[in-house]
């Protein structure tokens, strides 16, 4: 294969796919390669601690192309291999089946990959981590057969895991550091309903705690240790405690790399015939002023189409505000914005916060909406996203009255 035009990407993730599916779409007729570790083609994430993990979507919905899209855009899907290593001066990247391929430009999207728990028993069968497809399906199964069910951390995963469990019945206890889940991501206030949520939805939930062990018997895990010695007896255990970037080929490439792989607002490397995007990119972000690494969906889709079009050649910027959302239980969210923990100066509301429908703002430089989150309320999420690009003080009455249409408030 001849590399003077050939682009080829690393990871066969939804961001890999979507910047194949935009490399075709604008137009490029030249070599495309995609290439996975995994042996499914590329899928969405969201479902595995969701839907999909709650038994309501088929495995077939995950899936971000019909099987034969690959073969009729000329896409060449490697699938069941890694890629070992980036030679940036012969433009070529090692595969683990002993193949090479050489590239005119690559994206790295990598992705991410769980942290591993550090207490002695972590290895022991029954400690289950949420990442791929298949790591969805075995903690499905194991839910079906638990009546106790430990979750180990109190992110988002952990908490989506939580409420899984928790619709097939099992007995949940969710263990975290903080005193609170979400403590860092969504501050004091608003983890605060978070925590309501699942307490209300019968988990019994621990915050300010620390495991010391996991228990087990026969080689099967049986229940965790806390560091006050006392003991939580499980069926099965799932551990969320984060996740880190995959950005160990670029750095072993000699790319600058500080959590995860250092890119501009094109997305482009350190190299320039390189790029990143999705979860393992930190990319500089041109509204907020200072480099993000985003490990979220709405990143994962939007991002590798500029890092596409920047292969190309083609002058784009990625500025989209990071964007998420959440279900549990009857709560379903979308969040937009960015904020550092403790980055802000308050947090101001509308609607009501006891029955779980409201939107809460996140405010600082003088009034300024960093973040919005909309709870059990629809169809604001774009007028939330025009307050964070505006850049402005926001008027904070009116912020708080739900009869002031959000739109409105954009330039007043």
């Amino acid at each position: 294969m001849t590399t003077d035009r050939t682009h080829v990407i690393v990871g066969a993730s939804l961001a890999g796919a979507k910047a194949a599916e935009t490399l075709r779409a604008e137009g490029f007729d030249g070599p495309v390669v995609v290439i996975g570790e995994e042996s499914d083609r590329p899928y969405e994430r969201p479902p595995l601690s969701k839907d999909y993990l709650l038994g309501k979507a088929d495995r077939e919905t995950i899936y971000v192309h019909p099987e034969d899209w690959y073969a009729g855009h000329d896409v060449d899907l490697r699938l069941g291999v890694a890629v070992t290593a980036i030679d940036r001066g012969a433009h070529e990247v090692s595969l683990a089946d002993g193949s090479k391929a050489g590239y005119a430009k690559l994206l790295l999207a990598t992705g991410s990959s769980p942290r591993r728990l550090s207490v002695p028993g972590a290895d022991l069968d029954g400690v289950l981590y949420l990442r791929q497809v298949g790591d969805s399906d075995r903690i499905r199964a194991a839910f079906q057969d638990a009546s106790r069910v430990t979750v180990i951390g109190a992110g988002w995963i952990g908490l989506e895991t939580a409420a899984a469990a928790r619709a097939a019945g099992a007995e949940v206890t969710v263990l975290e550091t903080a005193d609170l889940p979400l403590l860092r991501v969504l501050g004091r206030r608003v983890a605060q309903i978070f925590a309501g949520l699942h307490r209300d939805n019968g988990v019994d939930l621990r915050g300010g705690v620390h495991v010391t062990r996991i228990t087990g018997n026969d080689g099967k895990a049986d229940g965790v240790r806390l560091a006050d010695g006392s003991h939580i007896a499980a069926d099965v255990i799932v551990v969320g405690v984060g996740i880190t970037p995959n950005s160990q080929l670029a750095s072993a490439a000699g790319l600058e790399v500080d959590d995860g792989v250092w890119v501009n607002a094109q997305l482009r490397s350190s190299d320039p015939d390189i790029f990143a995007a999705g979860d393992v990119a930190n990319a500089f972000h041109p509204l907020l002023g200072k480099h993000i690494r985003v490990e979220h969906w709405a990143n994962a889709v939007n991002q590798p189409q500029a890092a596409a079009k920047a292969m190309l050649g083609l002058d784009v910027s990625y500025d989209l505000i990071p964007y998420f959302f959440t279900d549990q239980y009857d709560l379903g969210m979308e969040y937009a914005g960015y904020v550092e923990p403790d980055g802000y100066d308050e947090v101001v509301f509308r609607g009501d916060v006891d029955r779980r429908e409201f939107i809460a703002f996140w405010l600082g430089d003088g009034g300024r909406v960093l973040a919005g989150m909309n709870v059990n309320i629809w169809d604001v999420n774009d007028a939330i996203q025009a307050l964070v690009r505006a850049s402005q003080p926001a008027d904070v009455a009116a912020l708080r009255d739900p009869e002031t249409p959000l739109e409105s408030l954009v330039g007043r």
